[in-house]
């Protein structure tokens, strides 16, 4: 390996092709897709995402990897921040997200891909305490603001646990390829904050969360959860996905 790895990066390069077709499988990759790659590292996803789709969106912060990265056929490289980039402006548009996520920004990456109208599909590797939550029911200990916001705009279609072995470094910590495909446009501004400010207290009421964070006052918040038929001891925990877009509204 040509690139050591940076751990405040978050880099875990991906080096063993063998789990590419299962990627290729779970992504169902078809020839006119356009894909925008998190963090491509050494490129080895990249150039088999490139020999199948029509175009490649690669978005790497780390400039060291330049001669992995250049010369991949049908692939832009896009330089910086994937958190801090405009991937809506990318041209052609990407159609799915399949990626390899570096660990310290897959959370945010995922939620904020929900907003790309585009993007309908997605492929995405992290590690198994994440692909868990994205999916996860009401009152699990994996149940959170993420599994809210991507329960609302998504369906899982796939899940594939990843050996460790399939990194340099070998990292600490289980992985899995969690696939899931749209079902409906992301949340909206109003439900993502309500969501944020619900989870932000966990061992608080959802009330009381909603005060502590300024969202409103506790009174009006025990009036929007009788409204639409929760206690006012509820906890977010408790909440159904879409019972949060019902709370948003009577907050309104």
């Amino acid at each position: 390996m040509s690139v050591r790895p940076r751990k405040a990066l978050g880099q875990h390069f991906l080096t063993d092709p063998n789990i590419l077709g299962v990627i290729g499988r779970l992504a169902s990759l078809e020839p006119d897709d356009v894909v925008v790659e998190i963090g491509p590292g050494l490129g080895v996803l990249t150039r088999f995402l490139a020999e199948r789709v029509a175009f490649v969106h690669a978005v790497e912060v780390d400039r060291r990897l330049e001669r992995e990265l250049m010369e991949i056929p049908r692939t832009r490289i896009h330089w910086g921040d994937a958190l801090a980039l405009d991937l809506s402006a990318f041209e052609p548009p990407p159609r799915k997200l399949v990626s390899n996520l570096p660990y310290n920004i897959a959370t945010p990456i995922v939620v904020e891909s929900l907003e790309l109208a585009t993007i309908d599909a997605w492929c995405v590797m992290v590690q198994r305490e994440v692909a868990d939550r994205f999916f996860a029911e009401p009152s699990t200990k994996a149940y959170g603001a993420v599994s809210v916001l991507v329960r609302l705009a998504a369906e899982r279609t796939g899940f594939h646990p990843v050996s460790r072995e399939v990194f340099r470094p070998r990292p600490n910590v289980d992985s899995a390829l969690v696939a899931f495909r749209r079902v409906a446009p992301a949340a909206a501004a109003s439900v993502k904050r309500l969501v944020e400010a619900a989870f932000s207290h966990r061992r608080k009421t959802l009330a009381n969360s909603l005060a502590l964070t300024g969202l409103c006052p506790r009174e009006r918040a025990v009036a929007a959860l009788a409204a639409i038929g929760r206690p006012a001891g509820a906890r977010a925990e408790e909440l159904e996905p879409g019972e949060f877009v019902a709370l948003a509204e009577a907050l309104e």
